[in-house]
């Protein structure tokens, strides 16, 4: 294997031609390798799951207030069954109905994401604005492979022409590259720009592979010559799973009464176990009664 560089995961927010576009650059290798430890994920599962939580940490970090969050849940008619990821700005987490999916290698000999999470199904976008309001958007999916995925996503439902590209290198089981890349031409964006950043595009569309060999700062000067590239903002992204025993306690009252009484009366208690991070969370009969009386309040 070739030498690689070590990224920090992080996403650049760059600025071009002086508000004609903006570009999210993203690495996101130790985030991936977290999440496929705590899965077990097998390595085109890994790959799905990363290229997923990639793409939701750029959408991320477009949030505006401190308390909102975005889940994207991809239903598709793969092995895989449901995938999810959740962004909390930088901080993200994700899982999926069956990790363990083993498939071979598609013809060019790279991992068959597609067939994986499936061809055919839905992508929804579920943004809560931590005020009790939702936006939920969705779209069909169009190939499985999740970047033209969301590509689709953002032309379809919120009308925003985007170019996307997401990748993860994995070799052996190890997670050696993975990033993403988004790019939107801003309202008024001259259409010089535009044709700039499609003739641009193939340099960039193996962005896992393009991560072996430049970072960040290396690659935005290499690919945006020419087009007035402008670092505004970094923002470190990590995998971080938010659940503790006070969710878990509101989800057990979320049951309601009944469900709770029948738990209780069942006289073994109730164990949780997060989707995202595998904790698992014990209430006894007595902890049980105690979120029955809340329930009745």
């Amino acid at each position: 294997m070739e030498n690689v560089i070590n990224h920090p995961d992080e996403i650049l927010q760059i600025d071009l031609g002086n508000g004609q576009a903006r570009v999210l650059l993203c690495s996101s290798t130790a985030m991936v390798q977290h999440c496929a430890d705590i899965h077990g994920a097998s390595s085109v599962a890994a790959a799905a799951l990363g290229r997923l939580m990639t793409g939701t940490a750029m959408m991320g970090i477009m949030l505006k207030g401190e308390e909102e969050s975005v889940t994207v849940t991809l239903k598709g008619d793969g092995p895989m069954g449901a995938l999810m990821a959740v962004a909390d700005h930088g901080d993200l987490r994700a899982c999926a109905d069956d990790p363990t999916v083993e498939l071979p290698p598609r013809e060019d000999g790279k991992l068959d994401v597609g067939g994986a999470v499936g061809r055919t199904g839905r992508m929804t976008v579920v943004r809560d604005l931590g005020n009790g309001k939702q936006y939920i958007g969705q779209s069909e999916i169009v190939s499985g492979e999740i970047a033209m995925d969301f590509a689709n996503y953002f032309t379809v439902s919120e009308q925003q022409p985007s170019l996307v590209a997401l990748g993860v290198r994995i070799h052996e089981g190890l997670v050696l590259q993975a990033g993403g890349i988004l790019i939107q031409p801003l309202p008024g964006c001259p259409e010089e720009m535009i044709s700039q950043l499609e003739l641009r595009s193939p340099m960039f569309a193996d962005i896992s592979r393009e991560l072996t060999f430049g970072t960040l700062d290396q690659l935005t000067e290499d690919w945006f010559r020419g087009l007035e590239p402008k670092i505004l903002e970094r923002t470190p992204i990590r995998y971080h799973c938010s659940c503790s025993r006070e969710r878990m306690e509101k989800a057990l009252i979320s049951l309601g009464r009944k469900d709770l009484q029948s738990l209780i009366d069942e006289d073994r208690g109730a164990e949780l176990s997060c989707h995202f991070c595998h904790r698992k969370h014990f209430f006894s009969t007595e902890q049980l009664r105690a979120l029955l009386e809340k329930a009745r309040r």
